[in-house]
Order: C-alpha cells, then structure tokens, then sequence
C-alpha cells in the first residue's frame, strides 16, 4: 500500500529498544506497509546494541544510556543523555532525508523539548502516551511534591506541543482532555492490541514446569509498581498449601537482581524460575505451557487506569488470567479473568489454586480471551485507528 508515500516518520522512544517495544515497532511496521518511510530513535539496551541498523525497510539509530535509572539524579541523568542523543540523531536524520512528523513516545514526558525545534520547519508533534508520568511517579516513590508538580508540568507543555495524541485507553484519553486541555477531536484512542502473527499457539513444552504439575506464567518488566514481590507472597502461600506448582517469570528490568534474591530470602528458589529479558520465541513458549497467567500489578492509580500489553498476550495465547480487580485491567480481560481484592497477596492465591483445580473453568476462560482478542482486541483492528489517524495529519482522503 503507498497510501502514505514520500512522507517520513520519525519516532522517538526513549525506555525502550526497538524493535524490542512491542507496541512501538507495531506501529513502526504498519505505517512502512502504508507506504511511509520510517526511521526510529531509540535506547541501546541489552541485546540491542547496534548503533544503526535496517530491520523490516525501517532505520534504527539506538544512542547509548549511562545507566538504567533509579532515584531522582539517576532520572535527571538517563533524561539528560537520552535528550542529548535524541536532539543529535534527529539532526541527523533530517538533514539526511527530511521528515514530516515527530512520534513522541514517553516516558518521560520530555520529547516535545526535540519537537519544538522542528516545529519551525513544519513538522507535526504526535504524542503517543504510553504512560501517565504524574501517576507513575507517585506508585515509585508515594509523594507528591517538586518533582510530581514537574511532572505535571512538563505533561502539560507536552500536550500544548503535540498536534495530535494518542491514547492507549479511554482513560488516558480523559486525562489528555482534562490536565492536558487537548481538544477531544485531537485525540485518537489506539490500544496495544496483540500482533497474531507473533502469539502463536503451540503445544505445552513440560521442561518449564521442572518436573511439577501446572505452571503459573507471568510475563513484564520487573520493576517497582509491577507488584513481583505481591505474587512471591501468593507462591510462598501456594507452596505451603500444595507442592505441584511452578512459576515462570518473564522479564527484565531495574529490580530484577532484587527480587531474585527476595525469592532466595523466602526459600522460593526451588518453584519460581525467573528467566529475564528473553526472545519473543522463548516467552511464547513459556506462555503457551502455562495454565495460569498471572498480572500482579499493584493497586496504584497508576495501574488502575493503564492498559497492560501482558493481559492481552496472555488472551491470544488462550490463558485464563488472575489479576488484582483494577479498571482497565477489568474492561481488557473481562471474562477472561478473576479478581482478587486489591493487595490481597493470599486471596490472589487462592484464586489460582481454584483455577487450577477447575480445569474446564479454565478452558472457559481461554476460550473467552481467546475469541475476544480475534473479534475486537488484535492489531488487525487497532492498527486502523493509527493509519485513520494518519490519514487525517496528511490529510489523505
């Protein structure tokens, strides 16, 4: 398709690599299949450490981070570098071949800095929200203060430089209307639906469950609000009750190390495997042997109002899903899930121990996730919603 030909995209993702960013390169891909031209900034990270290179027709200029950040002068460091390095391949990349666009992907809420100088040249600001910095700063460090009131700020100047924004939810598209005052019209909801053709089902490969029964799974990154330490609690209570379990967590991220030897401290280590950053090959695998997927986010409003990309992958796998009760997570899963009391580590173990003992619920579910993915939730469907948006910048009829 060439709806979009001779037009260039540039887009700028700073806490991931691509095409690691499952949701990034999947926009990446469709907008190229549309005819555009696309180039990507991006952060070196483990397993990506090229500084330039093509995948797919699609340039990837990856800048290096001094280091992954933790606590305020650890953010103002990664933010300062990231900026450095994305002000100067930007440069880069337009003087080489011009773009049309800026596709701002936070956190953090600072691209708009990138944006603003191109905007002299005609180049359009999209803000893909991706994260509601305000409220992720408060599930980190619960305060407020200076550097919540510059979060709010700097998500502000965001949206007053963006052209257009992108939602991932309707509840961010709430947010984008009341603190960052954009014009509903402006605002175009496109979810983080699951690409089919990288979910595949396969059969179960036992030599994850480590000789046990049933497998529980879990796939994210491993840092603070994402509540690993809240699922140790429910596995330490499940291994008292009974020994056929095995947990299989997938991930990397800033506390990785940490709760590897928290899992050491509890007398885990027999029954929680934790495999780190992986292949997309390697976690599906994993995923398609588990009987239970599980999303232990933490009750902070931040969760609450997100979409996770893992509820999604764990229902085009067919997986039924435990989770703690959080709006979006509910309007993602439905039916496809149970709900534990939010916080409540041995409620949240016991809803996995009944889905393990009911085997024909938990076909149910999978059957449900499975079909509400197909029928409304894929890429085939959300990808739409960004090539209509597209369509409108470059006013293309």
């Amino acid at each position: 398709m060439s709806r979009f030909k001779n037009r260039h995209i540039l887009i700028i993702v700073e806490n991931l690599p691509v095409p690691f960013d499952r949701r990034v390169w999947q926009e990446a891909n469709t907008l190229k299949e549309f005819g555009a031209k696309v180039s990507v900034i991006c952060p070196k990270m483990n397993g990506y450490q090229s500084s330039h290179e093509i995948i797919n027709g699609i340039e990837i200029y990856r800048h290096p981070l001094p280091l992954e950040a933790r606590g305020a002068a650890g953010y103002l460091l990664e933010y300062s570098c990231a900026l450095f390095w994305e002000f100067l391949l930007s440069w880069k990349i337009y003087f080489k071949k011009r773009f049309h666009v800026i596709h701002g992907c936070n956190p953090p809420d600072l691209i708009f800095l990138v944006a603003l100088c191109f905007k002299f040249f005609g180049v359009t600001y999209i803000f893909d929200h991706h994260d509601i910095n305000p409220e992720l700063y408060i599930a980190k460090y619960n305060k407020k203060g200076i550097f919540y009131k510059m979060m709010i700020l700097f998500e502000r100047l965001t949206f007053a430089t963006a052209s257009f924004s992108i939602a991932t939810n309707e509840s961010y598209k709430k947010i984008a209307m009341a603190r960052g005052k954009m014009d509903e019209a402006r605002i175009q909801v496109v979810r983080s639906g699951p690409k089919l053709d990288r979910l595949k089902l396969l059969p179960r490969d036992n030599k994850y469950l480590k000789g046990r029964k049933f497998l529980i799974g879990y796939v994210g990154v491993i840092g603070e609000q994402e509540g690993i330490d809240l699922l140790l609690e429910s596995a330490k209570y499940i291994i008292s009750q009974r020994n056929d379990i095995q947990f299989a967590i997938v991930g990397g991220g800033s506390d990785l190390e940490k709760l590897k030897h928290l899992a050491i401290r509890m007398d885990l280590s027999a029954h929680v495997d934790f495999y780190g950053r992986v292949t997309d090959d390697l976690m599906v695998a994993i995923l398609n042997s588990a009987d239970v997927c599980v999303n232990p986010d933490k009750p902070t409003e931040m969760n609450n109002l997100s979409t996770m990309n893992k509820i999604m992958e764990y229902m085009a796998l067919k997986k039924p899903i435990v989770q703690y009760d959080l709006k979006e997570g509910r309007f993602s899963a439905q039916e496809a899930s149970l709900y534990a009391i939010s916080g409540d580590t041995r409620d949240f173990a016991e809803k996995i121990i009944y889905l393990i003992d009911n085997p024909e619920l938990r076909v149910k579910m999978g059957n449900y996730a499975y079909n509400r993915v197909i029928n409304e939730l894929s890429w085939d469907y959300e990808s739409l919603k960004l090539i209509n948006l597209y369509s409108r910048i470059f006013n293309i009829k």
